[in-house]
This record gives C-alpha cells, structure tokens and sequence, in this order.
C-alpha cells in the first residue's frame, strides 16, 4: 500500500506509541517513529518492523532535530509510569518540555497538525470531582511526582502559547490511567503491579486502605480518540473550545467508570482464581491522588466517543498478555 499521509510518533517503541503505530499503519499512514528506549522497547514495534511504510529511529527528541516532511505529529514522548519517571526526574521534566518544542518546531516548519499527549496528572490530587478541564488543579511543585505533573503542565503552556502566537494547528488529550497489553510488566502502574503479582503468586499490595479511586481506560479506546480529534478541522476546534469558554484545545481522555484500588485487587483475583496471592495493605505514598475520575462531556461532544471496552474484558486481555511474558 502507498501511503498518503506520514505521521511522526515521539515515544513510537513505548507502550501507547506502538499501538498508536500499529493503528496508523493500518490506517495507510507512512509512520516514522522516534524513542530513545528509556522506557519503550524494540519488542514493542517487532510486529510491524519490517512494513515498508515504518520507519524507526532512535533517538532522544531532547537533543535530535527531524527534517522530514510530514502531516501530523503524535507527542507521546515522557516516562509515564512513577517507577521510571521518579526514577529520573530532571529527564521526566526536561523531556516533556524539550518533547513538545519539538512537536512544535517540527509543525510550524512543516504544517503538520499536533496531536499532543497530556495527562489527568496535571490536576493532582484534585478538590473537584469528576475532574473536567476547565478545573485548574491542585498540584504539588516539588513533591516526587513534580516532575512529571509539572513537566506535563509547562508542556500544556507551551501547546496553548504556540496556537495563540504561531497560529499551529494543535489539540491536547488528558490522558486518564490507560492499560492494556505492551504494558512493562514492572513498570510500577497498578494494573501491571496487581496482575504480575497475582501471576506470581506474590502478595497484592494495596497502598492506603485501598478507598482511592481510578478509572481504567483500555488502549484501544484511547487509540480511537487521538485518531477521531487529528480528524477534526482546525475551525471546528477553534469554534467549539472558544464557545466552552477554553483557552485551549483540550480534552480528557478517559473511562468515567470509577472503581477503588481494592475492587481492582478483587477483580485481577476473581479473574486468576487459581493464584495463592492475597491482598495486604502497605503505607500511601506521598502525593497519591484520592480520587480520579474523568468528566468526557467535550470528548462526547466534540468526537462522538467514549470508550466502550469494560474493565473485565481489558483486564482479562492485558492478563493473557502478561501470561505470555512470565
């Protein structure tokens, strides 16, 4: 298949780039991928590797400059998970505000569309609830998570001052907690953490009295809104979040199904009945959000999407996928 279009993927190889790859391809894109593997894997993009219309690179988008020419840019360039993002903060930061200067830089030369990958983080451990995007946050500056709290905000900055003063064709998604297979399986996320802990027959730690509350998005669902809000026209965009009274294009992407940690623990076991696990409870990190829940009413207004794979059919998925990696 000759490609028409050609989309550049910043964080390709990672667990949400590969699958947005992957969707692309078969969407008849050419696609050239950038990561520099700090967190994503050549494992990740094996299955399509070899497709004449994926290009992979490695490199750092820190400190690499692109002179290609394409149609629209995907950022997912940031360590996503606390294990690795604490683990490097200053790159967590820094990687989050150099990663989208050079979204931007790329768009303003080439007049690609952004696509840029924010997350529920920016609204820290929030006063309202169900978080919905006009809600500011309530965000420690220098706590472990800054890093990557903080980094996405300044990055959510730079998207909006670039369509304000640069006229970039850019859209932003708040991505709530996403799962699904190409997860690392010790990537420190609940999910993976509970399932890799009930496939090894290892205590399921449940931090604080387990009443904190996520809500669980499957890949596939979160895939489909990047690709239906790329599609937008830019005038549809600029009417719709300027009638929202926004100052910028961005919307949650998330389930608003909300479920607490310990009913997550419950359910992984319900679904590993033949695991000796058991759920133990273990002190609450610092700067752990209580509650985390997505307002979609833009995202069903503006793209005609919600998700609609339940947690018991992603989960059971992303199981088999771990079962494969054990």
């Amino acid at each position: 298949m000759v490609a028409t279009k050609t989309a550049l993927v910043t964080g390709g190889a990672g667990f949400l780039g590969s699958h947005l790859s992957k969707r692309l391809l078969d969407d008849g894109y050419k696609v050239v991928a950038i990561d520099s593997l700090y967190t994503g894997t050549r494992e990740n993009i094996a299955e399509f590797a070899s497709n004449a219309n994926f290009e992979f690179i490695e490199a750092d988008v820190c400190d690499f400059a692109y002179d290609g020419e394409v149609d629209e840019v995907y950022n997912l360039a940031c360590p996503a998970s606390p294990l690795h993002y604490q683990a490097r903060p200053y790159y967590t930061t820094m990687t989050s505000i150099k990663g989208v200067l050079f979204s931007i830089d790329v768009a303003r030369r080439t007049g690609a569309k952004i696509l840029h990958c924010s997350t529920s983080e920016i609204y820290g451990d929030p006063l309202v609830h169900p978080q919905e995007e006009h809600y500011w946050g309530n965000v420690n500056t220098i706590g472990i998570r800054s890093c990557y709290d903080e980094g996405k905000r300044v990055a959510e900055t730079l998207i909006a001052d670039a369509i304000r003063e640069h006229d970039v064709d850019a859209r932003m998604v708040r991505i709530f907690n996403t799962y699904g297979p190409k997860m690392h399986p010790q990537d420190g996320r609940v999910i993976s953490n509970f399932v890799m802990q009930a496939l090894n027959d290892e205590d399921i730690t449940v931090f604080g009295d387990g009443s904190q509350t996520r809500s669980f998005q499957y890949c596939d669902d979160l895939i489909e809104a990047f690709r239906r809000y790329m599609a937008v026209p830019k005038a549809r965009i600029r009417e719709f979040f300027a009638a929202a009274k926004l100052g910028a294009p961005v919307i949650n992407t998330g389930n608003p199904g909300e479920y607490t940690i310990l009913q997550l623990a419950e359910e992984v076991l319900r679904q590993l009945p033949e695991s000796k696990s058991k759920i133990v409870m273990r002190p609450l990190p610092g700067d752990d959000p209580k509650k985390r829940k997505p307002d979609i009413t833009l995202a069903k207004a503006l793209l005609d999407w919600e998700p609609n794979i339940p947690l018991r059919d992603g989960l059971a998925k992303t199981i088999e996928y771990f079962r494969t990696k054990k």
